[in-house]
């Protein structure tokens, strides 16, 4: 935090910064944008942002459609590429679920699809107790913890198919949302629920006393990277969707794919 505040207070290049702004607002578009769309989305009067457009387009950065409309170009794809290949996705995820442990001391963790199971490759304690018997290294269920359900969420039609029959097929226990035990019916839509908001929440289904938010960390092809999730007593760890924690847990996930990906999920 501190040296992003002394990143912002040094003194750059103003037009420099403005063409770059102009840059990204054409990247996060996702499709070809006109000049009247992207003056809008800048706040920025036509006649101004065209002399920009032309900069970035001799520079190979933008191209002009035929439709009068601008997209990325080739210089941008190599950047992007350039700056892919010098990354460390789960680095990059360790250094978002850093940033959530010191700014709301909760319990953090990140975990990675084991090829049958989500493992736990970091877990971060609050200062505050927490009863929970999972650590560094544990394997969760797909069925009964919410970092897990968003991996199932997302695999393919298939594999999720055959995980989810033969958990029901002699379950231990029927899986829990929201304090209700869930069916396998229900348990199928919930699954599309957690894959279309990219969020997952328990309320005391993990734990008595226990609640958790979890959301998707993604890779440049789409599938999930990890999940950062978020624990805490539930009589201080609200997880409505306009909870703080869910919010910020959220904002994590969006971060850390945008900077791995470069698309907010």
């Amino acid at each position: 935090m501190q040296e992003n505040k002394l990143v912002s207070s040094r003194q750059g290049i103003s037009s420099l910064e403005t063409g770059l702004e102009v840059l990204e607002l054409i990247s996060e578009h996702g499709s070809p944008i006109t000049l009247k769309e992207l003056s809008q989305l800048a706040k920025m009067s036509p006649s101004r942002l065209h002399k920009y457009l032309v900069s970035l387009t001799k520079l190979g950065y933008v191209s002009q459609l035929d439709n009068a409309k601008y997209s990325l170009s080739n210089t941008s794809v190599r950047l992007g590429m350039s700056a892919l290949k010098h990354l460390s996705p789960v680095q990059t995820v360790f250094e978002y679920a850093d940033r959530l442990h010191q700014e709301l001391d909760k319990t953090i963790t990140v975990t990675i699809w084991n090829g049958d199971v989500p493992l736990v490759i970091k877990w971060l304690d609050s200062s505050r107790f927490l009863a929970v018997n999972i650590r560094l290294g544990s394997e969760l269920s797909p069925f009964t913890s919410a970092a897990g359900r968003i991996f199932l969420a997302h695999l393919p039609q298939l594999r999720r198919r055959e995980l989810v029959e033969k958990y029901f097929s002699s379950p231990s226990t029927l899986p829990r949302y929201m304090g209700e035990s869930v069916t396998k019916e229900s348990f199928y839509r919930l699954l599309e629920d957690i894959k279309q908001e990219n969020l997952c929440r328990f309320k005391e289904d993990f734990l008595p006393d226990i609640n958790v938010v979890s959301a998707p960390v993604f890779s440049l092809d789409g599938s999930v990277n990890s999940v950062i999730s978020l624990l805490g007593n539930s009589g201080d760890t609200p997880v409505s969707k306009s909870s703080v924690y869910v919010k910020a847990v959220q904002q994590a996930s969006s971060s850390a794919t945008r900077k791995i990906a470069g698309y907010v999920s």
